[in-house]
């Protein structure tokens, strides 16, 4: 059994909207309804967490839950303070019999069902895996005073996208030391990676955005028009 837990309680301050940007309509259909499509799409997902603002509960039913043809257990989880307060809690309520749980930004409606089956094969295989893409950028380290510390070989940069998956122990433990030892990180992989694990890196789209700006929401339906993805 395999549960995707979907991130959906971010702040998205960045959006500069009254209305959480995930509740937004891409062509005719909100953000966060299009990359729940692809999961309820995909065989290999048997349960979806969905972490939402407690604020946003109402909302999140009529808008999203009422408009969807749910074919798989979906539970509604209240988010917490910051990002790995809601993964936890997204965690937490994962049936107790889930092989592997995959972690997805609810703000990445360009997810394939692809991403999700080949994270699934690997993580069977190395119990930890990311999905991102090369840096195609030269990258620069800048210090406090904005003068240029050093450029990293790009060579081996990737960015990091979602979904992330991992066996359920694996992240259970990842995520029961990071509050231990009050450890903070950016993504999912990084708590893994404390552990002394390895996290094996799969290839995933310079199309599988990350929505956090209003220039994102016209990228991402120049997305749509192309065709490239978001039809499940």
């Amino acid at each position: 059994m395999n549960t995707a837990v979907i991130l959906a309680a971010g702040k998205g301050t960045r959006m500069n909207m009254s209305i959480n940007k995930l509740y937004l309509n891409i062509k005719g259909k909100p953000l966060l309804a299009r990359t729940l499509d692809v999961f309820f799409a995909c065989s290999s997902i048997h349960e979806i967490v969905l972490v939402i603002r407690e604020d946003e509960d109402e909302l999140c039913r009529e808008k999203i839950i009422c408009n969807m043809k749910n074919n798989k257990p979906l539970k509604l989880v209240i988010g917490g303070k910051e990002r790995q307060d809601s993964v936890y809690n997204g965690i937490k309520s994962a049936d107790q019999g889930s092989e592997l749980i995959l972690i997805h930004d609810g703000a990445r409606p360009f997810v394939t069902q692809a991403m999700i089956e080949e994270s699934i094969r690997e993580a069977k295989i190395y119990k930890a895996v990311a999905v991102g893409m090369p840096v195609k950028d030269t990258i620069k380290r800048v210090g406090g005073n904005g003068v240029i510390v050093n450029t990293p070989d790009r060579s081996g940069l990737w960015i990091a996208q979602t979904p992330q998956t991992f066996a359920r122990n694996t992240i259970v433990q990842a995520y029961e030391l990071s509050y231990r030892d009050k450890a903070v990180a950016t993504d999912d992989a990084m708590l893994v990676e404390r552990m002394g694990l390895r996290v094996r890196m799969i290839r995933g789209s310079y199309d599988n955005i990350k929505i956090t700006t209003p220039e994102d929401m016209a990228l991402a339906e120049e997305i749509l028009e192309s065709g490239r993805v978001g039809n499940v």
